[in-house]
């Protein structure tokens, strides 16, 4: 299913003392803070550099498992609230990230059947955070999202989020695929959104273990993805326009979930 892209550019607002924190600039500044452990969404360096000491943070950065992308000047200047970041940008994460057993040893925990979100490819921050409000408060028990080509949960994720970012375990994978054959492997189905799903939602049998997988705001699930859900669903759609936000779509289909569980 495709989703209506959410246009909200994050530079045109006035950046408040939350956002600003998350980022860390400076050569000796993002050294330390990978000495330090804190936990990074991603590591901004600047293209065609070949400083010794830049080639270190990105090695550094790749063997703790933090993407590196290499991007031009003008965007890290974009990023920069000192003006001084030295070819170097860090973005942080709210919190740490954890691993997909961990999610389904949360749901063992709560004597539930598994509950969880896959975003696949969501890139716009406001979606995620929004997707991860629902989520809680509809009882998922955790969200994965890719490593590339995906909004982190960084500051404004967990601005958006009303702070449910911090009760939500989120686990950060390098393929989408891969973690749904994992899930599959424990016992979970996997359902995927499309316009032109197999099953209609509400004749849709939603309970026991479920894996939920929801596409891009633009292409809606890639066709690998497509390719690994046991079914595919769409959500009826009555008025002119043909497409929800991502989040909106996420949001009534995780309610419908609910709803079935609560029977």
């Amino acid at each position: 299913m495709k989703y209506e892209e959410q246009n909200e550019e994050l530079t045109s607002e006035r950046p408040d003392r939350e956002v600003r924190n998350e980022i860390i600039e400076g050569r000796n500044a993002v050294i330390e803070a990978l000495r330090a452990g804190r936990a990074i969404d991603k590591i901004y360096l600047a293209k065609g550099e070949t400083d010794k000491t830049l080639g270190h943070i990105a090695s550094k950065a790749r063997a703790a498992g933090i993407v590196v992308v290499e991007t031009e000047r003008r965007k890290l200047d974009q990023m920069s609230y000192t003006g001084a970041h030295q070819g170097v940008v860090a973005v942080c994460a709210v919190r740490e990230y954890c691993s997909i057993d961990d999610i389904l040893a949360i749901a063992a925990q709560r004597g539930e059947d598994p509950f969880v979100i896959i975003c696949d490819e969501i890139s716009d921050p406001h979606n995620l955070g929004a997707i991860i409000r629902s989520a809680e408060c509809a009882g998922a028990h955790g969200i994965i999202i890719p490593k590339r080509r995906s909004a982190g949960v960084t500051a404004i994720v967990g601005k958006v989020s009303a702070g449910a970012a911090e009760h939500m375990a989120v686990a950060r994978v390098p393929n989408i695929t891969n973690a749904i054959k994992e899930l599959k492997q424990a016992g979970l189905w996997i359902y995927g959104t499309a316009a032109d799903g197999q099953s209609s939602l509400w004749k849709t049998n939603l309970t026991g273990p479920i894996g939920l997988v929801i596409g891009s705001e633009g292409d809606g699930m890639s066709r690998l993805v497509a390719e690994s859900c046991d079914v595919t669903v769409s959500i009826p759609m009555k008025g002119k326009v043909s497409s929800l936000n991502a989040s909106c779509a996420a949001t009534i289909l995780m309610y419908e979930v609910l709803h079935q569980r609560m029977k």
